[in-house]
């Protein structure tokens, strides 16, 4: 399956689990919660075995407007990006 809808994903953990679907929905919610609360206080969340949520400050730069060629200040941002573990990397690639 190239693309998983979050349907398609409940029903696939919830059969794995040998949980009710409503169960493994409300499982992975709390845990979807749990992270972004952890990113918000902490500015990372591990999952091992998967990655890392990490919280990073992006610096203002120059940037240019590709239709037109000018050029435009972007402001300074706070970004979440996701590491991914080595055990993915290994076992993916």
């Amino acid at each position: 399956m190239a693309k998983m809808t979050k349907g398609q994903f409940m029903n696939a953990l919830s059969e794995t689990l040998g949980v009710p679907k409503k169960t493994a929905t409300t499982a992975w919610d709390k845990l979807v919660e749990m992270a972004y609360r952890e990113v918000r206080a902490s500015g990372e969340f591990s999952l091992p075995g998967l990655g890392k949520l990490v919280k990073k400050s992006r610096a203002a730069r120059m940037g240019r407007n590709p239709a037109t060629g000018a050029t435009i200040n972007i402001p300074a941002k706070t970004v979440v990006k996701f590491r991914v573990a080595k055990q993915v990397k290994d076992a993916v690639l």
